[in-house]
């Protein structure tokens, strides 16, 4: 395909920029190749791919990589080169890319998982999908794949340098998921069906009880389960949102109907 495309380019062309056209196809065609003779040629390959990769060459440091990969099956780099193929796809960032990073990531833990790098690939694989995590008020299909694939790293890599890390990225991406349905609990409670919001805001903190912003959950859970004429269930969790929480919006407000509750005051004005 690139001869011809050269081909082609000189009949309709300038000389000058036949000249370019027979430059890049010479480049297109062996600039992935070592030197003739080299002593090591898959190192050779591999120090030029992580060149490229450095400065975010994507697609030049991908033709190192795969050369490895493809053409040094005894290579002591081979498998970092499959994870490298990967971290150029992630690296371009768009949605095809990412589908084919987590091919690379997913076929590196298939053919090489006892190796030293295991850990890397299956957190890569997560970054795929935490890359792609829409806003709270969108779907969730992919934040739900990252919670995923991150569970699984914590429970294969116990002692992996990458868990803190990855901790980190579990934690972001489980309160973007709870945001999500705590958003549908404040929107039933804002049209006034307490039940659902009842209902919604419970199934938060029973699935995520370290949900980073479950003082805004205790605060409307607390005051649905009030217009619901339940303000014994109600006090639980404004006591908690106050023991939890030195700094919340809702804090004073919560403090307030504790001081309520306990002294039997009407609660249904405030």
């Amino acid at each position: 395909m690139i001869v011809t495309m050269g081909r082609q380019l000189r009949r309709l062309a300038t000389p000058a920029a036949v000249l370019l056209a027979t430059a890049l196809v010479a480049c297109a065609s062996g600039q992935s190749r070592p030197p003739a003779g080299s002593a090591e040629p898959d190192k050779f390959l591999y120090d030029r791919a992580l060149e490229e990769l450095a400065e975010k060459h994507w697609f030049t440091a991908r033709e190192y990589f795969r050369e490895i990969v493809d053409n040094y099956p005894q290579s002591a780099y081979r498998a970092d080169a499959k994870l490298g193929v990967g971290d150029t796809y992630l690296g371009e960032g768009t949605t095809e890319a990412m589908v084919l990073a987590q091919n690379e990531f997913r076929e590196f833990l298939n053919f090489f998982p006892t190796h030293p790098r295991a850990d890397y690939a299956q957190f890569k694989l997560g970054i795929t999908y935490f890359e792609q995590m829409r806003s709270a008020q969108r779907d969730q299909t992919e934040t739900r794949a990252a919670i995923a694939e991150f569970e699984a790293f914590i429970e294969r890599y116990p002692n992996s340098a990458l868990l803190e890390e990855v901790r980190l990225k579990l934690r972001e991406a489980k309160d973007r998921l709870d945001e999500s349905d705590y958003r549908v609990g404040l929107f039933y409670y804002r049209a006034k069906w307490y039940p659902g919001a009842i209902d919604r805001l419970k199934s938060v903190l029973d699935r995520d009880p370290e949900y980073s912003g479950r003082d805004a959950v205790y605060y409307h859970l607390g005051e649905s389960l009030i217009k619901m004429n339940l303000p014994a269930e109600a006090l639980p969790y404004f006591e908690r949102l106050v023991n939890e929480f030195e700094q919340s919006q809702y804090l004073e407000d919560a403090k307030r109907r504790i001081a309520e509750l306990k002294s039997g005051h009407d609660t249904h004005s405030h």
